[in-house]
């Protein structure tokens, strides 16, 4: 695959002018789903150097250049952002024939995926410059409407496939191939960037800043069992003329990946892939998921049709799978399966963090989280890869500290918080999850959308940044705002008012939230308001912050004065005071409602109440709480829901406790962020992480090591036992100053290795 070019110079005029290529769509063009072929023939005297083009197409494209796949997106977004690749493809052209070669995928609403905003079935590819000019849409190009693929079952994530192999047309991306039977497209609009002058498009054209994502193949060959025939050991597999044959297949661990399918002969032959995070047992419940016996198979599928030949079969979207399923259906030739080799693909992450400790059960904890973070990161964030893979802000703000923490590449977290402010309703809300062409708004999201703003601005310099998204999040703070009652608590709130899977909130939503006076919702507010404050302070406006500090303020007294049970010592979710949550006490921590002695009181309260029990998604709240506390030395105790995971087989983390619908939920993944920040204890300091604070808690641990990415370079931390002496090393990139802080004292840090030896109290 070609990795990105941010450059994006075009000679003829400035970004906003209009490109001198047009949209192309099939010439009798119904609106039905379905795949459209498009190819551009063009002789070359010689390769040149570089030959830059820009492509994007609507709903999805793959690019081939002579046969070689070596593109295909657009990175999601919606109709006003609608993103376009800027590639250099000379290093696939040669001397003589060549050809540009795009499959468009067009889903119209009735198949399309809930994540996939799109317009019509289209396609633009326009040269970058005036030497490429040759191959821009619509000059030269040719089409065909591919019969040869239908779609069916639909999920929110869009489609399965089916294809007829006897009406697929085989080669067609191959300069050899004999187009003369295609037909001129249909031209459309030019290709219109934002803030171009009187833009005849709806479309609007915005530079692609993700890389690639990355393709790994990863073969899979673990096969569990097989009926009407004996279970194969390898490939290929040999399906005799008439039989029905089904084979189990374990990749181990949950992966997304394109399921590449080779087959051989088997004319009439029907292959079936299915695909499934777990098996299910008599009762249609998971269980441990390493367990196959008396389990069987339920999940989307992909369909072959063969007609004989040496064929390759790869669905346009991706799918996600720990066990796949082929089904295998002969007629009058045996058929070959020769492999099925999956790609891999997600968001080119790569794993600069470091973690290792003496309790080895933690290199588990942190290779799960780091593999479930994985997976749900792809074009965008997304809550789960195989049910939704929609970006919803409340997992999005802690996939992006796992980010941050783990990898160190901000790209993808800039692109959520961009998103999620383009999502934003004229009352100035964002929606739940972006982008989306179902409009769903969770409020208490938006207000995680403001937290995800302030960790941005605290893991990273870039002020010009932040002042874009900033209007924005006004605008969302204003909303909470409007619904504040003169009590100081936030009044019934509209939509769908979700928290935590927690089993006494009904669908996720905790009393007060319709009724009004939430101490949940009034204290999560709170929090925002002074994040808000914080980030207009540094960015020049104290009026501003002046007034969110003073109504975090009156929230937080309301919140005392209405919902503070005194002979228990702690905050009701309402004023009636006859529900009490981890979610509130733990939100009042975060607030600051509470400080010194009343604090550490509430957090073990927290731990031995008979409290509404956090589930695995607003635990991460919770032990930030527990930390701010005082409990730090605790957190691997907290832990335990994670190594039942292990135990139950999940390769990934779930979305919340058995039974879960889920099997990979990213916002699970916080450990990912705090093996890092409580147990190393490293976190920002000061805004653009130009400080940092290493506040290690070993707990139990005789050792623990480490590295967290920084912008400036690489954190590493090394703490020891040794009797009662913590033994730590510590590590800060060139520039970079610090604090340490250990069992009450504080001792400066500064660029480069620190070997620091303090007293366990």
């Amino acid at each position: 695959m070609l990795s990105p070019n941010s450059t994006d110079s075009f000679l003829s005029g400035p970004p906003a002018q209009l490109w001198p290529a047009h949209w192309i769509k099939p010439a009798s063009d119904d609106k039905s789903s379905g795949i459209t072929l498009y190819r551009r023939v063009f002789d070359l005297a010689s390769v040149p150097s570089t030959f830059k083009i820009r492509v994007t197409g609507d709903s999805r494209y793959e690019l081939h250049v002579n046969g070689k796949r070596v593109a295909f997106g657009p990175s999601r977004g919606d109709i006003k952002h609608w993103r376009y690749r800027v590639l250099d493809i000379a290093p696939y052209l040669q001397t003589g024939r060549n050809v540009l070669a795009a499959s468009v995928m067009y889903l119209n609403p009735s198949l399309a995926p809930w994540a996939q905003v799109s317009h019509e079935s289209a396609f633009l590819l326009c040269g970058n410059e005036h030497a490429t000019e040759l191959v821009n849409t619509p000059g030269g190009w040719k089409a065909l409407k591919c019969e040869g693929i239908r779609f069916s079952h639909y999920w929110v994530i869009g489609p399965s496939e089916e294809w007829d192999a006897s009406k697929y047309p085989w080669g067609w991306e191959t300069p050899g191939y004999d187009d003369s039977h295609w037909v001129a497209p249909a031209a459309g609009n030019p290709g219109t960037p934002r803030g171009a002058q009187d833009g005849p498009s709806i479309v609007w054209l915005t530079p692609d800043t993700l890389p690639m994502q990355e393709m790994t193949v990863q073969p899979i060959s673990n096969f569990i069992r097989a009926a009407g025939m004996v279970c194969p050991q390898k490939w290929p597999v040999e399906a005799p003329t008439h039989s029905n044959i089904t084979i189990l297949l374990d990749n181990t661990t949950l992966s997304t990946a394109f399921p590449v399918l080779k087959v051989n002969g088997g004319k009439g032959a029907t292959v079936t892939l299915r695909y499934s995070e777990a098996l299910f047992d008599e009762k249609n419940q998971k269980a441990n998921r390493n367990d196959t016996k008396g389990r069987h198979m339920e999940g989307y599928v992909d369909t072959f049709h063969c007609d004989g030949g040496h064929r390759s079969f790869r669905p346009h979207w991706w799918r996600t799978f720990r066990y796949l399923q082929v089904e295998i259906q002969t007629n009058d030739e045996p058929l070959t399966i020769e492999e099925i080799a999956p790609e891999f693909t997600a968001y080119p992450f790569t794993e600069n963090g470091t973690f290792d400790a003496s309790d080895k059960s933690l290199a588990k904890i942190w290779e799960v989280g780091w593999r479930t973070a994985r997976l749900c990161a792809h074009e965008t964030y997304m809550d789960c890869p195989y049910y939704e893979q929609l970006q919803y802000g409340g997992d999005t703000r802690i996939q992006c500290l796992v980010s941050l923490y783990v990898s160190g590449d901000d790209r993808l977290m800039r692109n959520a918080i961009r998103q999620l402010d383009d999502s934003r309703l004229t009352d100035g809300i964002t929606q739940s999850r972006y982008p989306c062409w179902n409009t769903q708004v969770i409020p208490p999201f938006a207000l995680w959308w403001i937290g995800m703003i302030h960790d941005f601005w605290m893991f990273r310099t870039d002020d010009a940044f932040i002042k874009q998204v900033l209007p924005g999040a006004r605008e969302s703070m204003e909303w909470f705002i409007r619904h504040l009652t003169p009590a100081g608590l936030l009044g019934p709130l509209p939509w769908w008012n979700f928290v935590d899977w927690a089993s006494e909130f009904p669908y996720g939503v905790p009393v007060g939230a319709k009724e009004g006076q939430s101490a949940i919702l009034s204290l999560q507010t709170s929090i925002a308001l002074r994040e808000m404050a914080q980030l207009e302070r540094a960015l020049g406006e104290p009026e501003f912050a002046a007034r969110y500090e003073r109504l975090a303020g009156k929230v937080n007294a309301a919140v005392i004065t209405h919902c503070l049970d005194k002979k228990r010592g702690l905050i009701a979710d309402t004023p009636d005071k006859k529900s009490f949550s981890q979610h509130a006490n733990s939100l009042a921590i975060l607030s600051g409602a509470f400080d010194g002695k009343q604090m550490k009181e509430l957090a073990q309260k927290l731990l031995t109440e008979p409290l509404i029990q956090a589930t695995f998604y607003f635990r991460f709240y919770l032990h930030r709480a527990l930390r701010r506390a005082g409990k730090g030395e605790e957190y691997l105790d907290w832990l335990k829901p994670w190594h039942n995971m292990l135990e139950m087989g999940l390769s990934t983390w779930a979305e919340c406790p058995q039974p879960t619908r889920s099997d990979c939920h990213a916002w699970s993944a916080h450990p990912n962020v705090d093996l890092l920040a409580t147990v190393l204890g490293v976190e920002a300091a000061a805004p653009g992480f130009s400080r940092v604070s290493v506040t290690p808690h070993l707990g139990k641990l005789d050792w623990a090591n480490g590295k967290v990415p920084h912008p400036a370079g690489e954190i590493e931390v090394k703490l020891k036992r040794e009797g009662k002496l913590l033994l730590a090393e510590i590590t800060l990139p060139a520039g970079i100053h610090g604090v340490f802080k250990y069992s009450g004292k504080e001792t400066a840090l500064h660029p480069g290795k620190a070997a620091l030896k303090q007293e366990i109290k």
